[in-house]
């Protein structure tokens, strides 16, 4: 039973044991009860399933309220809205890579939650290696907070997503060059075996439906280079970090199928994520300037969510009138 109460990271290894007991319980569920069989996700289903995952991200949240105290409970949430939001600019990554491949909605979600199962384990790699390298160079806070700033003015000035840079992306070439890779999909599996055309026996190749797998979880490697400074700008708490970073991506296969074919309403969401990551990051120095240790989290709270609430509204409002079909 000490072994419970022990801290780990900060925080009591019980409460760890809950967090993954949790989200473990969710997977099950999801593999095993709901999408036990492939099949085709429709837009309804996906935002029941995407209001139920944020329902359970926000209700954690309540629950460190009652364990923690109300300022952890803030950091938790700003942190869970602003993993939030900058999961949905990943969202037009992955829909832009599903379409480079001609991945059909059937075999999408595979896709999907293999990808989410690996986020999970890198997600926890670089988040204890950033919580380690905070912990004794608090300076690197800095780098964090500037390298949001940056990104953030970089995402205003930037043009929109080409689905040509797919094409052109190293790591695809190089996969291409050193993996045997079918000319066509075989159903939802990742690796096939059949004849070799040069020597005749059989031999094991790659489907398009792995190379869209590693694109995804490329895409998601360079998708929490932004993320993670994100989030410890606003906490350094390893817990917090985590569990608000695995809460807002639980739900992103469902976010996915929900928004994938509204993407052409969002006209204003690149913006409004880029004035969260700047005020993310400027905050810090902010605080500097104002001689206080750091902003309320009440107060980024509320900033960000009026932020995203504004860029949602105003590209709902400004796209009214459009026609177009998923």
């Amino acid at each position: 039973m000490d072994l419970l109460y022990m801290d780990f990271l900060g925080t009591p290894t019980w409460m760890w044991a809950i967090f993954i007991s949790l989200v473990l319980g969710l997977l099950a569920l999801d593999l095993g009860v709901l999408h036990k069989e492939s099949k085709e996700i429709g837009v309804k289903e996906s935002m029941l399933m995407s209001a139920f995952y944020i329902a359970i991200g926000i209700a954690f949240g309540g629950w460190i309220w009652f364990q923690q105290g109300q300022q952890p409970a803030v950091e938790y949430l700003t942190g869970f809205v602003v993993e939030k939001s900058l999961a949905m600019d990943n969202i037009f990554i992955i829909a832009m890579i599903f379409s480079y491949f001609a991945i059909p909605r059937l075999y999408q979600h595979r896709v999907l939650l293999w990808g989410i199962l690996g986020v999970i384990v890198l997600r926890g790699i670089m988040i204890a290696g950033g919580s380690m390298i905070v912990e004794n160079f608090s300076w690197v806070l800095y780098l964090f907070a500037a390298f949001l700033v940056f990104t953030g003015i970089k995402m205003l000035v930037s043009s929109d997503h080409d689905e040509s840079d797919i094409g052109n992306n190293a790591m695809l070439k190089f996969l291409r060059r050193r993996l045997p890779v079918t000319k066509e999909l075989h159903g939802e599996r990742f690796f096939v075996k059949q004849q070799d055309d040069k020597t005749g026996k059989l031999k094991t190749f790659v489907t398009p439906l792995f190379l869209a797998l590693i694109m995804v979880e490329l895409a998601d490697l360079v998708f929490a280079v932004d993320s993670i400074p994100a989030i410890f700008a606003i906490t350094t708490d390893p817990f917090l970090v985590y569990t608000s970073n695995i809460f807002a991506i639980l739900g992103l296969r469902a976010l996915y199928f929900a928004l994938a074919a509204l993407m052409h309403r969002f006209a204003y969401l690149k913006y409004s994520l880029a004035a969260v990551l700047i005020f993310v990051g400027s905050k810090i120095f902010v605080a500097d300037m104002l001689g206080i240790a750091k902003i309320p989290p009440s107060i980024s709270l509320g900033v960000t969510v009026s932020i995203l609430a504004a860029g949602i509204i105003g590209s709902l409002w400004a796209t009214r009138n459009d026609k177009q079909e998923a």
